[in-house]
């Protein structure tokens, strides 16, 4: 196991450019982020499902690969939101109807991240369905704001944006319908970037309507965020317009 928290200061940019120069290696990231994690989540709650057995698997893969081929995110782990498919991970949607549900194949999204060198290791905390503008659910609980515990980290993307605050990720894929990413953005002190809905790659379900997105934490860097989502919307085709965009 290699340790190192002062990665957990560094942006998204950085971390990914260390990737690159092979400084770190995914493995390197994934065992940093769960130290981190066993340092905050008892407290915040913004990452309930962990999935470190198979993010090492995926590192592993990838670094049978050149540098050059490892996609966008070069190894950077990414935590998803868990109204979002993991292929082989526990995916709830926040409802006790979904407690034990663990999908076979992975949403759209999720493939595309990874086929860019994102490696998942973890699922977000949401209200059941996404529905409410408060983290909370009847399978895992609150998530709380971590500049201020007693205070809401928003929703319904409330686990990406307190995990980002708290330090347990760089970047972190969420969605939004009404509010879902704005709202815990502003909460929790982090910087939200998502696609234009007809530029989301997604499976029809629930929240075919929501936008995939990615958030940063804005005290650190928040270049990493545009770069993500320039980088998937070419993936997805065509030109977006960018007014489409949020903030």
């Amino acid at each position: 196991m290699s340790v190192d928290l002062s990665l957990i200061e560094r942006s998204a940019c950085d971390v990914v450019e260390l990737l690159r120069e092979e400084a770190v290696s995914p493995h390197d990231l994934l065992d940093t982020l769960a130290a981190q994690v066993a340092r905050v989540e008892p407290r915040v709650n913004a990452l309930p499902t962990l999935c470190f057995e198979r993010a090492h698997a995926h590192a592993d893969a990838l670094l049978k690969k050149p540098v050059a081929e490892r996609g966008l995110l070069c190894g950077l782990p990414v935590p998803i939101k868990d109204l979002t498919d993991v292929a082989g991970v526990r995916t709830t949607r926040g409802s006790l109807v979904y407690r034990e549900r663990v999908p076979a194949s992975s949403d759209a999204g999720v493939t595309l991240l990874e086929a860019h060198g994102g490696v998942v290791y973890a699922k977000s905390n949401t209200p059941e369905f996404g529905s409410a503008g408060h983290t909370y659910n009847s399978v895992f609980g609150i998530t709380r704001n971590p500049w201020d515990l007693s205070r809401s980290a928003g929703g319904s993307s409330g686990g990406a944006a307190a995990a980002l605050a708290s330090g347990t990720a760089w970047v972190a894929q969420g969605s939004d319908l009404a509010g879902s990413l704005r709202t815990p953005s502003a909460f929790c002190g982090v910087v939200h970037s998502f696609l234009a809905q007809a530029r989301s790659p997604r499976r029809r379900h629930l929240h075919r309507l929501a936008c995939d997105h990615l958030c940063v934490d804005a005290h650190r860097h928040a270049g990493h965020c545009d770069s993500v989502r320039d980088e998937r919307e070419r993936s997805a085709g065509g030109d977006t317009d960018r007014r489409q965009g949020a903030w």
